[in-house]
């Protein structure tokens, strides 16, 4: 563990960029030793990226085309706090954060909320598919982008944040609102509070602090009782307006994005905000 530490402040701390590299490190030595045994069944491959948990490529052996599907499996070293809660080595969103950062991983919260959400939503709700086409388009527009604008525009609308968005959006007004006939002025409220929410330079965890969190989703006390977490504290303003533009920008090219996650049923000209 002491090899693992950092003084940041003049204290010992577990660091998760040291655990991140000694756990890269050690699945390495792992695979060597497993790769002979399983070279008639699959070719495995261990994708690592400094300061990023390692990615395992599986492709299977096999005769057969169907069978050739291939998985990627990213190893995130977590630990354990209790209540399905973990502190992961994966970098929070934001900047570069110091090695004894750790990020909070509460996805069995999220996946309580989205079973809520379901119960409560139209059967036909659209609120996923408004996150999938908000994540195209984020996508679409990053692959045009120049560094270090191409960084910026990632890491603040970081999968995360977009799901934050989303959420806060959902619970702000009715529900029947989402069904699937108004997908595009949902997907248009979702991109507006995003833009406000830049500008403002205020988004807030939905999870941390959140009394507006449904008492259905049974948050633990942890989550309840800590201080609420700005998502954008870590960029500066100018940086955040610059996304704000950016992602407006974007918006008016929404059609081609929604060409491929909509029925044409939905399709008609994008106004600009």
């Amino acid at each position: 563990a002491e090899g693992c530490c950092a003084e940041p402040r003049g204290r010992g701390q577990l660091s998760a960029g040291l655990v991140l590299r000694w756990f890269q490190g050690h699945l390495q030595r792992c695979l060597g030793a497993v790769r002979y045994r399983l070279q008639q069944r699959c070719r495995v491959r261990l994708a690592a990226c400094a300061g990023r948990p390692p990615t395992l490529h599986i492709v299977p052996c096999s005769d057969y085309v169907c069978c050739h599907i291939s998985m990627a499996v990213r190893l995130i070293p977590a630990i354990p706090l209790g209540d399905a809660l973990y502190l992961t080595a994966l970098p929070p969103p934001g900047p570069p954060a110091p090695e004894a950062l750790w990020g909070l991983n509460a996805s069995r919260q999220e996946q309580r909320l989205l079973c809520w959400l379901k119960e409560q939503a139209p059967a036909s709700s659209c609120h996923l598919k408004c996150l999938r086409i908000l994540k195209g388009l984020r996508d679409l527009r990053g692959q045009g982008l120049e560094e270090p604008l191409c960084s910026h525009w990632g890491r603040v609308l970081s999968s995360y944040v977009l799901k934050t968005a989303l959420f806060s959006v959902l619970l702000r007004g009715p529900l029947e609102a989402w069904d699937e006939r108004f997908l595009l002025e949902r997907l248009e409220d979702l991109v507006l509070f995003l833009r406000d929410c830049l500008r403002k330079q205020v988004l807030m965890d939905f999870f941390l602090g959140n009394p507006s969190v449904p008492e259905a989703v049974a948050l633990p006390r942890f989550l309840k009782e800590a201080a609420p977490v700005n998502l954008l504290a870590a960029f500066d303003g100018p940086t955040l307006d610059l996304v704000a533009f950016q992602l407006i920008s974007t918006w008016v090219q929404a059609p081609h994005i929604i060409r491929m996650y909509s029925s044409p049923r939905y399709w008609r000209p994008v106004p600009t905000p």
